[in-house]
Order: C-alpha cells, then sequence, then structure tokens
C-alpha cells in the first residue's frame, strides 16, 4: 500500500510540475489546498491503520474514497480558469 501510494502521489508532482505554469495563481493555491486535504487525510488514515482502529481494507477504501474526492476536487479548481 505505501509503495502504491507513494507511485501516485510522486507521478501527480511529476504531473503538477507539468502543466503548472499553464494554471492561474488561484487554480495554483486551491491545489494547493487539495493536496494539503488530501495529505492530512492520509496520514489520519495511516494512523488509525497503525493503532489497529481499522483493517487494511477499509484504509485502502478511505484511501480511494481520498483520491476521487481529489479527483473531483482538481477538476473543480480547473474550472477556474474556465470562469
Amino acid at each position: 500500500m505505501k509503495f502504491n501510494k507513494l507511485t501516485i502521489v510522486a507521478s501527480a508532482a511529476a504531473l503538477s510540475l507539468g502543466v503548472a505554469a499553464c494554471d492561474s495563481p488561484a487554480e495554483n493555491a486551491a491545489e494547493e489546498n487539495i493536496e494539503e486535504m488530501e495529505d492530512a487525510r492520509d496520514n489520519a488514515v495511516d494512523a488509525m491503520e497503525e493503532a489497529g482502529e481499522i483493517t487494511e481494507d477499509q484504509a485502502d477504501a478511505m484511501d480511494d474514497q481520498t483520491d476521487a474526492m481529489e479527483e473531483a476536487a482538481e477538476e473543480q479548481a480547473d474550472e477556474i480558469d474556465e470562469m
């Protein structure tokens, strides 16, 4: 699970760097907030899993939900420039 998450984050970071020049300051700020939310939620899920409060399957489901939330929020952030 850690390897997959690291791979996803690294890929997203590389992609973000590639398109950052095309984004407005407002869109960049929104995307930074989204990344911070994702990091905080991932850390919380990891802590719950390590503490035995949730199972690995539950953590995976929560990670999937976080990814879906991030994707939806980034789509909204992309629309900032279109307004």
